[in-house]
Formats: structure tokens, sequence, C-alpha cells
């Protein structure tokens, strides 16, 4: 339903009301003068007076002689005096007969009573009306709502929406009202801008998380300098060389802070860092575990064969933090165990060094948390929270543990 067609009724109606006014207007003015029917009765009654039978009807009247008694009326109920003529507005008129006045004769026309009913038709026309007014105006609003107001809340809302940030809430589309065409539009405009904030958060992840990736990967051959030319420095009896060994040391020292520093930078801006799994041999493992361990502590050690669920550079990624957190904390020879259990191959690495709090362990899986032995030392609390986040990734688990003498950490790979 359109909007002209609303406004077409209701003027319709307003007419409707005007029209009915003048016909009760009309009415009323035909009751307070008929002046031709007056003159036949009176005629009539002055012509035939005495002879009742031969008075005209066509009115009501009632026939009065000079005292003001009763000779004649056409029904009951009508004014039988001047008195009650005059109260109920009754037409009084002298009645001549050969120019003689004989009395008088009242024309009751029930003015009251007439008023009455055209009253009662006036309201019932108007309440009829009105109703039907109401009922238009009604429906017009229900219309102007559902087709303007109501759309433009909704597009007011998503706005809103989209303004804090909430891109994920499409907007329903309609045509059939006003906004339909700016609905479309409104939600493809969500849509570019979800696919922009996307791609924009994609571009910054990778940049991040290739930064992280390198930044971790040259931590590891800047440890093998460090620990090279602490070898050096103590086997060599030349004050030169100790003095180039010890310059070693320190430019190490400040290359490893400054890694540090971009790592922990860089994860905290990564909100998720791409894990690919897939199925290798558990041979592979090993070497792993041996390009982690550059100092040797681990000593001997073998891997079951089988093959396992796994992404090798997450997973030296894991062997790195898990023996750089050993020589950090620990510093005291290695063990490295493997056994296949169920559906998992389990790896344990053991150090002899004090452990932590059983109390700190299942916070050190947390971003940024560290135990009480770790405040002497360098770091973010990150290292155990990435060994973690990619055992998950790659349908793992990470077990924590403190053992009589040391700390055990058990690296736990789906048997493929």
């Amino acid at each position: 339903m359109k909007k002209a067609p609303f406004i077409l009724i209701l003027v319709i109606t307003f007419i409707a009301e005007a029209l009915a006014c003048c016909f009760m207007l009309t009415r009323i003015k035909d009751i307070k003068t008929d002046p031709v029917k007056v003159n036949e009765c009176m005629y009539s009654v002055t012509d035939n007076f005495g002879d009742t039978s031969k008075y005209d009807k066509q009115l009501d009247y009632v026939v009065l002689d000079n005292d003001g008694k009763l000779l004649y009326k056409t029904r009951d109920g009508l004014s039988e005096s001047i008195n009650e003529a005059i109260k109920t507005r009754g037409l009084i008129l002298d009645l001549k007969v050969n120019g003689e006045a004989v009395g008088k004769i009242i024309f009751d026309y029930s003015m009251d009573h007439q008023l009455s009913t055209i009253k009662k038709d006036i309201v019932v026309i108007f309440i009829i009306i009105g109703c039907l007014q109401i009922v238009i105006v009604v429906s017009w609003y229900i219309y102007l709502k559902r087709s303007i107001i109501k759309p433009f809340e909704d597009l007011n809302s998503f706005a809103s929406r989209v303004a804090e940030g909430n891109l994920d809430m499409p907007l329903a589309m309609d045509r059939a009202h006003v906004f339909g065409a700016f609905t479309e539009s409104f939600d493809l405009m969500r849509t570019e801008l979800k696919k922009a904030r996307i791609a924009e958060k994609k571009a910054t992840d990778d940049k991040n998380e290739m930064v992280a990736k390198l930044s971790h990967d040259i931590k590891t051959p800047v440890a093998s300098i460090k620990s090279t030319s602490e070898v050096g420095y103590e086997l060599t009896k030349e004050d030169r060389t100790k003095e180039m060994f010890g310059v070693i040391n320190a430019k190490t020292d400040q290359i490893k802070s400054l890694v540090d520093n971009l790592f922990n930078s860089s994860v905290q801006d990564v909100t998720e860092i791409a894990v690919n799994p897939g199925t290798y041999d558990s041979s592979d493992i090993k070497k792993l575990i041996r390009t982690s361990d550059y100092l040797g502590k681990a000593g001997s050690f073998d891997i079951p064969s089988c093959s396992v669920y796994m992404d090798k550079l997450r997973l030296q990624q894991v062997f790195d933090n898990i023996f750089m957190n050993s020589y950090k904390y620990a510093n005291t020879p290695m063990k490295v165990e493997a056994s296949v259990s169920g559906d998992y191959l389990i790896i344990r690495v053991s150090d002899e060094g004090p452990g932590v709090k059983e109390e700190e362990l299942p916070l050190l899986k947390e971003k940024y948390k560290r135990g009480s032995n770790a405040n002497d030392k360098d770091g973010a609390g990150l290292g155990l929270y990435l060994t973690n986040y990619f055992m998950e990734k790659m349908d793992g688990k990470l077990g924590l543990k403190n053992l009589d003498k040391g700390f055990e950490v058990s690296i736990y790979l789906r048997v493929a």
C-alpha cells in the first residue's frame, strides 16, 4: 500500500463529513419551514371549522378556542396549551373564521425530538467516519513505520555497529521499503570493509610472523657463536686473542638482546602463527634435537621408528625453546627419552636443575608468565607459551612436571 491511496481515502472521509453536515443542516431547515403544508392545514380548518373529519392532517396540530380549551388534535402527545407550544417551539397561529378570531391553531413540529434525532444521526455519522479516519491514520502510521521508520532505524543501528568495528552481522535486505536499494549498498560496504580488514590483518600478521621467525631462527646460531667464543676464550693463552673473543662475546650478547626485543615485540602483535603439520618419519626428530642441543648436554638417545604428524619448522622451535630454557635456568646435564604410547610418540627432555614451584607449573604455558626462579634471567615468558601453542596446532600436547631432581618437559606427537 502506497502513500497516495492513504491520502486520497483520508480526503474522501473529510468530504463525506462535510456532506453529512450539509445534509443534516438541510433537514433542520426543512423542519423549520413548510409554509405550503401549514397554509393547506389552515385553510382546511378554517373552511371546515367544526367538522373535524374534513381537516387536513398532513401536519400535526392542535386547535384551541379563545379560552384555551382543546377543540381538536391530530394525535396524542402534542402540546395542548400555548405555554407548552412555546416550550416545544411550536408554530402558534390565530384561527379566524369569517374574519372573526375563534381560537388558536398550534402546529407542533416536535423540534426537540426531531433535533435530538438529527443530532444522534450526526453523532453516529461522525463516529463512523472518525473510526474510519482513525483506522486510516493507524494503517498509515504502520505503513510509515514498516517502510520508512523501522528501515531507517535499522540503517542507523547498522552504521553504529560498523563504526564500532562489528563487521560480521549482515544487514537484512528488503527491497519493499523505501531504503531497499540503500540496504544492499550498505551491506556491500560492510562486506568490502570486512575484506579489507581481513587483508590488512593478514598482511600485518604475516609481517610480524616473518619477523618473529627470523628473529627466533637467529637466536640459535648466535647462541652457538657465543658458546664457541666462550670456549675459545678459555682455551687461548694469548691476551690479544682473549681480547678478540671478549669482543665477540660482548657483540653476541648485544645481538641477542636486540633479537630478543625484536622477537618479543613481533610475537605480541601476532594473533595467530601459521602451523602446517604433515606426516614425517620420526628419524627427522633426532636431527632437530641435535640442532637445538648445540652444547651437547643431552648425550646419546634413540627415537622409536614410526610416522608422526608434525611441522618440522615449528617442532624445531619447540626443541630450541626447551633446550634454551634448560641452558638458562639449570645448566646441567640433560636426558632425552622417547617411547610410543597409544596414539602418541612421547619425547621426554629432563635436566637436573631446581625445577619450579608446583603452584607455578600451570602458569608456565600462559603468555608472559615466568617462574619465580627467572627473576634474574632475561626473557619475556613466551618460550613455553609458543611451545604449547605449536604442539596444540600439531594435534599434540605439552607436559611439564618437576622430578625428584630436576625438571621434565614431555612432547606428545601424534602417531600418523
